[in-house]
């Protein structure tokens, strides 16, 4: 992991490898952005004029590299893009930042050392540099020759940047101490969550999360419960247990509770964790296959934010609930048209196996619902249909409080996370109806992803408030990376989870 340190001293004595300038794009062409005014003295004020001539307008992830001026300390001057200049009454946003930091950061690899001087206009902005720089740096190498696991290189031989500096930073201020320290911890737990994401099914069964997740735990003192098989057999798990008969690899409930002595309200967190969907019986056709290691997402989204919230001394109780399985066709496989009693109790008909994730979330929701959580806030990739909904970089949010789906809008919005509210229309219900069990884990095709909501809706505890995070699209970047989102797994809600479980702590949530 890169180290992040906080400087005041200046860039051009600094001794480093290179040093990240921030470009703004401005109304006449680029715009070199607050913070740089060393660097662009050294260029005799000129450094926007050159950065032009190399083809460089300050567009968003736009990345230069020029000599640095010879009386500098490095070699090396790297120009970023932040998007459009901002009005003179407001700074930088948090995001254009940590995307200008992300973007950086890939583009340091090998490099021992890096200053980063952009806009820091307060604690905020050095968290999101800071967040930038460990999300962008990240590499998943761990299964090539030279691969990263045990701190090795990484591709090409080169390792992740080695350490950032980010000038404009107190290392003596409290607030920016502190946001470093947010930053760092919660950098950390998410590259956690994408190194689960993009670790392959044969080496992250159900038994190998649930073992990952018990070490984490004893790390960081968190309370940790197993149910293995036989517990779920003994206690009614049959949504857990229908999803995860066709596999040689059992299914596992994973409980993670962190609690906090000065704590006056309680979250639960629910996450999906199909270790590997092949779509069961109902298999998915060729094609659809090859990325769906990443169908834990959501459990490991709810496994980092849980570590994250004891790694801040949040003061507030998590518990987050990991629903693993893994999704297989065999002889002992559910079929279409078999009937499983829920963990609640209800009996739910099962149209199709690759409908699975519902009824694992659905068993994990009633276990979670009785313990009387202020909120519950389940994490899935869920529906291929969220993602021609909205895409491939943002997530849906349900609720069955409007008032509570507005804040988790508004959490995720401000940690950086695209996300969207989407209704639950009532009238999608009836198309779950059936007439062997009390619902059908498949409804109507138009609105799939609304259904699926609805479907899980069903085994949330009376009075409790609840959300549902459907992930499908973002979880897994199959393009190229960009800003500090990597290609493969991206930990997606991860850092919406935290923030929720800081605002469950201040009391300002719902």
């Amino acid at each position: 992991m890169t180290a992040l340190t906080l400087s005041t001293a200046a860039a051009p004595g600094l001794r480093a490898d290179a040093i990240v300038v921030g470009v703004a794009k401005g109304a006449g062409g680029p715009v070199v952005a607050p913070g740089a005014e060393a660097v662009d003295k050294a260029y005799d004020g000129k450094l926007a004029g050159v950065l032009e001539t190399l083809g460089a307008s300050g567009a968003e992830g736009e990345v230069t590299k020029l000599p640095a001026p010879s009386a500098f300390k490095a070699p090396l001057v790297v120009a970023v893009g932040l998007g459009a200049e901002p009005d003179k009454d407001s700074g930088y946003d948090g995001e254009a930042l940590r995307k200008a930091a992300g973007a950086a950061a890939r583009a340091l690899t090998g490099v021992k050392k890096a200053a980063f001087v952009l806009p820091i206009g307060d604690a905020t902005d050095v968290g999101a540099i800071g967040e930038g720089v460990l999300l962008g740096a990240y590499s998943f190498d761990t299964y090539k020759e030279n691969g990263s696991n045990g701190g090795a290189k990484a591709k090409n031989g080169k390792g992740p940047l080695g350490e950032a500096a980010l000038l404009g930073g107190k290392p003596r201020d409290a607030a920016h101490k502190a946001a470093l320290a947010r930053a760092t911890a919660v950098s950390e737990e998410l590259n956690r969550a994408r190194d689960l994401i993009n670790m392959p099914p044969n080496d992250l069964d159900p038994e190998a999360f649930a073992g990952i997740a018990q070490a984490a735990a004893k790390e960081h003192g968190i309370k940790v419960q197993v149910l293995d098989v036989k517990a779920l057999e003994k206690g009614g798990y049959g949504g857990i247990l229908g999803v995860g008969a066709g596999s040689a690899s059992g299914p596992r409930l994973v409980k993670l509770s962190y609690t906090s002595s000065k704590a006056k309200k309680h979250l639960a967190l629910v996450g999906k964790g199909i270790t590997y969907d092949s779509g069961g019986i109902s298999l998915k056709p060729a094609g659809h296959n090859e990325t769906m290691k990443c169908d834990m997402s959501g459990a490991a989204a709810v496994f980092a934010a849980v570590v994250a919230a004891a790694r801040l001394g949040l003061e507030v109780n998590v518990t987050g609930w990991l629903a693993l399985a893994e999704n297989m066709p065999s002889g002992s496989a559910t079929r279409p048209g078999d009937v499983l009693r829920m963990y609640s109790g209800k009996t739910v008909e099962v149209l199709n196996t690759d409908a699975e994730g519902r009824l694992v979330l659905a068993d994990a929701l009633w276990a979670a619902s009785q313990e009387k959580p202020d909120a519950i806030v389940d994490v899935a990739t869920l529906t291929g249909a969220m993602m021609l909904a909205l895409g491939s970089r943002t997530f849906g949010i349900m609720a069955n409080d409007d008032a509570f789906r507005s804040a988790v809008h508004e959490a995720a919005e401000e940690v950086g996370e695209p996300a969207w509210p989407m209704p639950l229309p009532e009238h999608l219900r009836k198309g779950m109806d059936s007439p062997t069990a009390d619902i059908a884990n498949m409804g109507e095709r138009m609105g799939g992803g609304l259904v699926a909501g609805l479907f899980l809706r069903e085994f949330v505890g009376e009075g409790i408030t609840w959300a549902h995070l459907d992930i499908a699209g973002p979880a897994f970047n199959e393009g190229g990376a960009w800003g500090y989102t990597p290609k493969g797994g991206t930990g997606t809600a991860v850092r919406t989870l935290v923030r929720l479980a800081e605002l469950t702590a201040s009391g300002d949530l719902g």
